[in-house]
């Protein structure tokens, strides 16, 4: 007989733990009965069909008092479902399903809390709080893990890194043509040359640094066009592009079920995130062969690109001193930028002019751009499904 495995996640939309949760499900099937718990089946974004699913159908709530009696009254009904399906290990992916999963303990379930974020780690009540009721902290990156041994003194801890079938996505990538709004060259007769990066509308991403350092790119090589993909109005950011002047060369996708189509276009994938768990979008991108030029923002990016995932020379950039670029084994990687959204299109930092400045590099020297395409393709066949899989089953016998 199977023994029983509950994954919780507050929605099932187009996100990266998401994702990895209804992988997950997939993945562990033949070994365990598995059934998914969230909170809200609203906008479902992912193919969940033939998965056990449940819904207990409490949406997320304002304001502070409503947002805290909903943790209870979400801890209750988990707990009376824990206790009708008496799951042998209940597995919660982000901090709001970590809440109810941690408050819903009954005693006999092992209770593993996933920590998909570095923002996760920051919050220290909430940190302190789960280290006493799970059973396991499971965390997308090393540096989170090393964050709760050093700081917390808890060490009931693993690292599952995010998972990717590279053979799917680069066969989904090939199925449809993208509709975007320019053709194969421009009006001056030149080949379009596309950058593309991925994430929903949120000040996390950084796109304004990239957009900023994008203009900076176009106005050098007008051939070169940004394609981004993600949920969000993005109404902001477009205002950005007109000040830019920019419009006509940036295409916002919105979400996409299917968003490999348009990652397939680009031949270099940007990240400007301040703040990622394990940036799912920078790996998928990866897997389609686009050079990757991302900053060395908390965490993931130095552990995927780095043969040893030292960043420490970014660190030691000084004020009025060439802004440091580590050219890794994987990708290259620059220093993490300000964290506050800054819409004035006359305000350039050094640090987008010298993301500009590595686009640049690549698109003009063909070798070191088909040396990073290959290195991404590479690095991408270390996140497969085969080691993940293998890796839970490990953690289930602990």
């Amino acid at each position: 007989m199977k023994k029983k495995l509950m994954l919780m996640s507050p929605m099932l939309h187009q996100g990266g733990f998401e994702r990895v949760c209804i992988t997950t499900a997939r993945l562990m099937e033949p070994y365990f009965d598995v059934t998914i718990v969230i909170f809200n089946s609203a906008n479902m974004a992912y193919d969940v069909e033939g998965l056990k699913i449940i819904d207990i159908q409490m949406g997320a709530k304002k304001g502070t008092l409503q947002k805290l009696w909903n943790i209870v009254k979400r801890s209750r009904k988990v707990r009376q479902l824990k206790k009708q399906m008496k799951p042998d290990i209940v597995y919660s992916f982000g901090p709001t399903a970590n809440m109810v999963n941690a408050f819903s303990r009954t005693g006999r379930e092992k209770v593993w809390l996933g920590l998909r974020n570095y923002t996760d780690v920051e919050e220290r009540l909430k940190i302190k709080l789960f280290t006493k009721r799970a059973d396991l902290m499971i965390c997308c990156s090393k540096t989170i893990e090393q964050e709760l041994k050093e700081h917390f003194h808890f060490d009931k801890t693993a690292t599952l890194y995010n998972l990717y079938d590279v053979k799917a996505i680069r066969e989904k990538a090939k199925q449809n043509e993208p509709k975007l709004p320019w053709g194969a060259y421009d009006d001056q007769g030149r080949k379009i040359r596309c950058m593309v990066s991925m994430g929903r509308d949120d000040d996390m991403k950084g796109f304004w640094h990239m957009l900023k350092a994008f203009s900076l790119v176009h106005e050098k090589m007008p051939e070169v066009r940004l394609i981004l993909v993600g949920a969000g109005s993005f109404s902001c950011y477009k205002k950005l592009a007109e000040d830019l002047n920019i419009t006509d060369a940036i295409y916002f996708a919105g979400m996409q079920r299917e968003p490999y189509q348009y990652l397939n276009k680009g031949e270099i994938y940007l990240l400007t995130s301040s703040n990622e768990g394990f940036p799912n979008a920078l790996v998928e991108g990866m897997s389609l062969g686009l050079a990757a030029v991302s900053v060395n923002c908390m965490t993931g990016p130095a552990e995927i690109l780095l043969e040893d995932g030292d960043a420490s020379l970014l660190e030691e950039q000084e004020s009025g001193k060439a802004i440091p670029v580590i050219y890794g084994a994987y990708g290259i990687l620059l220093p993490v930028m300000a964290k506050e959204r800054d819409l004035d299109a006359e305000h350039i930092l050094p640090e987008e002019k010298k993301m500009a400045d590595v686009v640049l590099e690549l698109l003009k020297d063909d070798d070191m751009l088909k040396k990073y395409q290959g290195a991404a393709l590479e690095r991408a066949q270390c996140f497969t499904y085969e080691s993940y899989r293998d890796k839970f089953m490990k953690l289930t016998l602990i």
